[in-house]
């Protein structure tokens, strides 16, 4: 039986400051370098602009949020299955998914100090509405209209070359042994082509039947101009992608159906609803019948794209049925009709939605730094303490305690420091519960658990922990 322990000064989660009311982002960046979660990329030789390494912890939480995302849109789900795609494919599925020749941005150079920025997203830190659909024609016409308002970011002048497109594409030398780099390989400037490259496949093995899912996570790749925002805007990313396969103009119902679902999920994350709201994209690629995006409210950054939901009808396995000469239609199995499948997008980068747990997570005051990740969430489930260090007695039984539940569960050992300094250390982490072993553990087999939240201590014992 669990008993309540009185707690010295309890913590009143009124008292606690959220992201908004402080430095934003400057934060969660000191707190993911300071607990392990983030490390820029190549550190130790001055780092490299758009890439992370995932830390101890952090990569154990970028692994429950796949794992969570995973068992939300495939494993629960009787018409969606999954797939992981090869990274690298043949060169001509760049060409047929319009990457090679329409994936860009537009760049402009600083005359002075060669610093390149994207104009598109200046231009928006104007109020000018821009887009990378347009020509490139038509955004020289708004820079030079604004120019004299963009400053560079490092000289501080107004010196600009005029925009062109640079294409976004990174390009590899896989099985070209010429060194003349003539016919590029190309790492994937999005996850989902694998999707699509196996749709026949899947329907040939699989007996699913439309309309159904094909799920996956994949690494992504674009050589952006400039990486920005900490994780939100980097050169290597995951991308967790759904593709839902319907008939032909039978998209409406299962589109804001999947809109809605996906919606509920993120509120399930822990994410706070007052920080997510609906984007509809106004200029349509071609193709497209409809796109929305759940943006989130990032610290310092403002309401930005979280999540992708698109309606792109019958346009990828129509490109790539075209520059294959596979048939990729579908044979209804029950009447024999055969058609190409429309196709319902959800597209989201890891990293963002890292990002915004995380942010949503962080609360602090005076006393103490907290992420409130939910359970499943959480690097680390359980800490076992040991009240002190040099009693063996009391550190045997603590790791017995530790070897029990990390059978289970992710757990830490900690001995460093005193009690309180090692509940501050898991508070920052997001660990839910800890557990200290004391000398009265060794009477009755009882110990102390603390919850992160309230800090509230309840005695309970081994067995029923």
């Amino acid at each position: 039986m669990a008993t309540k322990i009185a707690v010295k000064s309890p913590l009143s989660l009124n008292n606690m400051i959220q992201l908004k009311d402080m430095n934003g982002m400057d934060e969660i960046v000191s707190l993911c370098k300071r607990r392990g979660f983030i490390f820029p990329g190549s550190d130790i030789y001055g780092g490299m602009a758009g890439l992370y390494d995932f830390g101890p912890y952090g990569v154990e939480l970028l692994n429950n949020l796949k794992q969570n995302w995973w068992k939300h849109n495939i494993q629960q789900r009787a018409d969606y299955v999954g797939l992981d795609s090869a990274m690298f494919k043949n060169p001509e599925v760049w060409k047929a998914s319009g990457h090679v020749d329409s994936f860009s941005d537009p760049m402009s150079e600083c005359k002075e100090c060669h610093t390149r920025i994207r104009v598109d997203k200046e231009l928006e830190k104007l109020g000018v509405f821009a887009d990378e659909k347009m020509t490139e024609a038509e955004i020289g016409k708004l820079f030079d209209e604004h120019k004299s308002k963009i400053k560079c970011p490092n000289c501080k002048k107004q010196n600009w070359t005029a925009p062109k497109k640079f294409n976004l594409l990174v390009k590899s030398n896989l099985g070209d042994f010429t060194e003349q780099n003539t016919d590029p390989a190309y790492l994937p400037g999005e996850a989902c082509q694998g999707i699509y490259l196996n749709f026949k496949n899947v329907v040939d093995t699989c007996r699913v039947k439309i309309p159904f899912g094909i799920g996956q996570i994949g690494k992504a790749f674009r050589n952006e101009i400039s990486p920005r925002n900490f994780l939100f805007r980097t050169r290597e990313f995951e991308q967790a992608d759904t593709q839902y396969f319907v008939r032909p103009h039978k998209n409406k119902e299962p589109y804001e159906r999947i809109k809605q679902e996906q919606w509920d999920w993120l509120l399930s994350l822990g994410i706070k609803e007052e920080n997510l709201k609906w984007h509809q994209h106004e200029n349509l690629v071609f193709y497209a019948k409809d796109a929305w995006d759940i943006e989130y409210n990032y610290p310092g950054n403002g309401f930005d794209e979280l999540m992708g939901i698109h309606d792109r009808s019958d346009y990828d396995l129509s490109q790539h049925m075209k520059f294959s000469g596979t048939d990729l239609e579908y044979r209804d199995p029950m009447t024999g009709e055969k058609y190409i499948p429309w196709i319902l997008e959800t597209s989201m980068g890891m990293g963002r939605l890292f990002l915004a747990v995380l942010c949503d997570a962080y609360e602090q005051n005076e006393e103490r730094t907290v992420l409130h990740l939910s359970p499943e969430l959480a690097p680390v489930k359980y800490a076992v303490f040991p009240l002190l260090k040099n009693k063996p007695d009391l550190v045997k039984k603590a790791k017995e305690v530790f070897e029990m539940l990390s059978s289970r569960y992710n757990c830490e050992f900690d001995d460093n420091g005193n009690i309180g300094k090692r509940y501050r250390r898991q508070d920052e982490i997001g660990t839910p519960k800890c557990i200290t072993i004391d000398f009265d553990t060794l009477e009755d087999d009882t110990v102390t658990v603390r919850d992160r939240d309230t800090t509230e201590q309840i005695r309970i014992n081994i067995a029923d922990l």
